[in-house]
């Protein structure tokens, strides 16, 4: 069993950054492929980012692209969001999500085993 817990987030103006950080424990971090996912208010849950387990390959939904970035520290078996250029539209409620050796960065949140309990982003105008 792999428990995560997310921190980070918080109430920020549009043009702010903010980082959040997803922290594993029950397996070796290092076995585990992490992904971001986002809850906007009255839509459904969509895919943020994704990182391999053992390579550099990332992966990242359009709207990201370029903003918000990705990263592991295995030593400290935590994955990281950096969240730039923030917008109003990046509201929601922000999920860690892991799976175990998972070669795909899948884009569905069907495609990962153990979930966070979420953490809070809200952008103002």
């Amino acid at each position: 069993q792999v428990q995560l817990v997310e921190s980070g987030g918080g109430l920020v103006q549009a043009g702010s950054s903010l980082r959040l950080s997803c922290t594993a424990s029950g397996r070796a971090f290092s076995t585990l492929t992490m992904g971001w996912f986002r809850l906007p208010p009255g839509k459904e849950r969509e895919f943020v980012a994704a990182i391999h387990y053992n390579d550099p390959r990332t992966n990242y939904v359009d709207s990201v692209k370029g903003r918000f970035t990705i990263s592991r520290h295995n030593a400290e078996n935590t994955v990281y969001l950096q969240m730039n250029s923030l917008k109003p539209e990046d509201t929601a409620v922000y999920y860690c999500a892991a799976n175990t050796l998972s070669d795909s960065l899948s884009t569905r949140d069907s495609s990962y085993r153990y979930w966070g309990q979420g953490t809070q982003v809200t952008v103002s105008e």
